[in-house]
């Protein structure tokens, strides 16, 4: 956020030439009351991009740090002696505008609903990972990594990802922060239900190296809660720094054993190195978030890749219902595959808001190759003359679900608009008619029903897709 004192060139109410208005802003410029104001106009220029970027909350110390130099800066603009002149007072109401502004951007985004829902979501994760990791840890046990755990933190990670920032900073660099240490936490407690299943250490009589590995595996284990911890914000003493030169020792400690012509030993701490390793690669999290192509994922490549193929699909979605429309079939559906293709070969990172939007490119693509298919079976459908009237039934309402799935393709509202609800009402009653069809003991209808059933059903998921006003 900039601002400028200066507006139009104050000419008194008179007309100047141009070397008087030049004279005049030397003036202005050498005035005492204005070289305040540039001097506050200085600081303000080296708060705002720390305020636009702030994403904690009221409480936090950082916040009162910079509410507190906006407010002193407003009282010195506010303290400015303009001496009755129309110019400085224009400055300085503009300076103040300034500040103000920035104070009130600070404040809103500190209590953003949103924000709050965000927090609300950590501290419902640090419940969870306190009692179900942290606790048994401490009290001297070795926590069991349930499934129910498990199921949790993938549902405050879904959670996060639906929560909406209108495109604001802070509220972008807040959740990715909450999703990244949640993502982390998952990865490490999915490594130990994994661990869980493995064989017991190998026996001490192995090998002469084999204790020392042994050993190194309980430190691991603790490192491991440790980690957990300090991600969720749960240990108040520890440091990554510190835990990552801890884990690094334990590397140090490994590389120096000497486990040449036994295999297995080898093998076994080979393992222990990509616990740890794996481990690690958690411990960068304390600077993240700081650089905007981490959060602002509109800059990211992978959501750049999945946006090329959202817009070559929009393209060949106008063109299959264009020829829709003049009852033609244009078929694109090699190109459709391979867009799919492409969408499996992006890589996500593990990052939760990528795999959706992966996921949602990939409903995009299927549901005009389903369109098509449809479309295909429609024409080249040749019912037989003793065809039971039952299965014919179902033909009817595919039919009927062809025409209005070309709507839902093409349909760009929202929840609340008319044809909304007027294409979710029609679904619907599509969906009644298929119950209402009794196969006869009919296996072939019977298929058939359930098939334009789940068909039925996709439409009207893809229709909730579409409006649902989800963002990275």
């Amino acid at each position: 956020m900039t601002w400028c004192l200066f507006g139009k060139p104050f000419d008194g109410g008179k007309r100047m030439d141009h070397g008087s208005q030049q004279q005049q802003q030397q003036q202005q410029q050498q005035h005492p009351a204005m070289m305040r104001l540039y001097e506050v106009q200085r600081e303000v220029q080296s708060l705002g991009p720390q305020v636009c970027t702030f994403s904690g909350l009221k409480n936090e110390r950082e916040y009162r740090r910079l509410e507190r130099e906006l407010t002193r800066l407003l009282l010195e603009v506010d303290q400015v002696d303009t001496e009755g002149r129309a110019d400085l007072q224009g400055a300085r109401k503009r300076a103040a505008q300034e500040v103000e502004g920035l104070l009130r951007y600070l404040e809103e985004n500190a209590t953003h609903p949103s924000r709050l829902a965000i927090e609300e979501l950590s501290r419902e994760a640090q419940r969870l990972v306190e009692q179900g990791v942290v606790e048994p840890q401490r009290a001297g046990g070795t926590a069991e990594i349930s499934d129910e755990l498990v199921d949790a933190v993938q549902e405050l990670i879904l959670k996060l990802t639906q929560v909406k920032t209108g495109g604001r900073v802070p509220l972008r660099k807040a959740r990715y922060r909450a999703l990244t240490r949640l993502c982390a936490v998952q990865d490490v407690i999915e490594g130990r239900t994994r661990q869980q299943t493995l064989p017991l250490p190998l026996s001490e009589d192995t090998h002469a190296a084999v204790q020392k590995i042994n050993q190194i595996m309980v430190q691991v284990s603790g490192a491991r809660s440790q980690l957990v911890a300090l991600l969720m914000g749960l240990s108040g003493r520890d440091s990554c720094a510190h835990l990552s030169r801890v884990l690094t020792e334990l590397l140090v400690e490994l590389d120096a054993l000497d486990v040449s012509g036994n295999a297995a030993v080898r093998n076994y701490r080979k393992q222990v190195v990509e616990e740890i390793n794996g481990l690690l690669k958690h411990l960068d999290l304390e600077g993240e978030g700081d650089d905007t192509r981490r959060y602002d994922l509109a800059q990211n490549d992978s959501i750049r890749q999945i946006e090329a193929v959202r817009g070559r699909v929009c393209q060949l979605r106008g063109e299959v219902l264009r020829h829709c429309g003049v009852g033609d079939l244009f078929r694109p559906k090699p190109e459709l595959q391979s867009l799919l293709t492409h969408l499996d070969q992006v890589d996500t990172a593990r990052n939760p808001c990528i795999r959706e939007a992966r996921r949602r490119a990939v409903l995009e693509v299927q549901a005009v190759i389903t369109f098509l298919d449809l479309r295909e079976a429609l024409i080249c459908r040749q019912p037989c003359q003793n065809e039971p009237q039952q299965h014919r039934a179902v033909w009817m309402v595919l039919g009927s679900l062809s025409d209005l799935q070309a709507q839902v393709l093409c349909f760009e509202g929202k929840r609340a608009d008319k044809n909304y609800i007027l294409l979710e009402e029609l679904l619907t009653k599509q969906l009644l008619a298929l119950d209402a069809v009794d196969p006869q003991g009919d296996e072939m209808t019977k298929v058939a029903r359930k098939q334009a059933v789940k068909f039925a059903q996709n439409i009207l998921s893809y229709l909730d897709m579409k409006t649902d006003e989800w963002e990275y």
